[in-house]
């Protein structure tokens, strides 16, 4: 059975929100409706909620609302809805527009970049076409490619790699359903060398490994416990170490400074090492996700 598409409605009107509903009731769609941005973020939030394409409306605070989700490194596949410019009562009509010409002022500050650079804008007058839309947006963000600025301090950039590896989850999930309801194998996902871990300056590699390393440490205090998000922060730690060109070797000298840290504050504690042998299977297990990651880099012959 194919699994639906979860398309998120945001902060639109009631009218456009009931014909996108109407549009979207038939097929392999779930329609999720939300009242704020905060609302949206709540939901993401759960670790386990995904959105396969967000619906937005045209609107004065849109700026905003993509400025929130950039600072919690959430990119997704996005349609922005224009809204009409309403004219003066006293303003002249203007000389016998075409159609054409008057789609073009349902969208304001046509061609801007609102969210991110693979987004999807149309105007009200294309609505029939959204599952088509849908399926566009989700296909420019799986090409979606992001840059960094190496002029950038340290923290910013950690950010920037926190959004990559998102974007990174983000793409991977879609191409696997895609290729579960359309039958095609995605895309193949490029990575910036300017990210990469070798030629980073000495500040901003001590920073990427500062992340890695609490990252791994949250992954190895939570491996064995019944925490459902375990799968989620190996995935995202997984993805930075990749957008890094971080190699094995280097996860498993981040896994044995802390096994060692860890040894000498169960030695202080009196207790015994030997628990901390079980955690080689950690190690395994995210060996083999960065494995993977890399051997899916490799483009497959035709």
């Amino acid at each position: 059975m194919r699994s639906p598409l979860c398309i998120g409605i945001c902060d639109v009107s009631d009218t456009l929100t009931l014909a996108l509903s109407q549009l979207l009731a038939e097929g392999f769609y779930v329609v999720k409706l939300f009242q704020g941005t905060g609302d949206l973020l709540n939901f993401l939030g759960q670790g386990q909620q995904h959105l396969d394409c967000l619906i937005v409306e045209h609107s004065p605070d849109l700026p905003q609302l993509g400025e929130r989700l950039r600072s919690h490194s959430i990119l997704l596949p996005t349609i922005i809805v224009g809204i009409s410019i309403e004219k003066p009562s006293d303003s002249p009509k203007p000389p016998q527009t075409t159609p054409d010409e008057t789609t073009n002022l349902c969208l304001q500050d046509a061609g801007t970049v609102w969210y991110h650079t693979a987004e999807v804008q149309t105007s009200p007058t294309q609505l029939s076409q959204i599952r088509s839309l849908i399926d566009q947006a989700i296909s420019q963000f799986l090409q979606l490619s992001l840059t960094s600025d190496s002029q950038k301090g340290n923290g910013e950039l950690a950010c920037e790699l926190t959004t990559q590896a998102f974007v990174m989850t983000q793409q991977q999930r879609l191409a696997a359903k895609l290729k579960e309801r359309l039958g095609y194998l995605g895309v193949y996902y490029k990575r910036n060398p300017e990210n990469f871990f070798r030629y980073l300056s000495q500040g901003q590699r001590q920073e990427l490994l500062d992340q890695l390393k609490m990252e791994y440490r949250q992954i190895v205090l939570t491996y064995f416990s019944r925490d459902s998000s375990l799968n989620q922060q190996i995935d995202h730690f997984v993805d930075l170490a990749f957008f890094s060109d971080i190699s094995v070797s280097k996860v498993v000298e981040i896994h044995m400074e802390l096994m060692d840290e860890f040894a000498k504050q169960l030695k202080l504690e009196g207790r015994s090492e030997e628990i901390l042998l079980d955690y080689r299977l950690t190690l395994i297990d995210v060996i083999a996700h960065l494995g993977e990651m890399y051997r899916r880099s490799i483009p497959r012959e035709s």
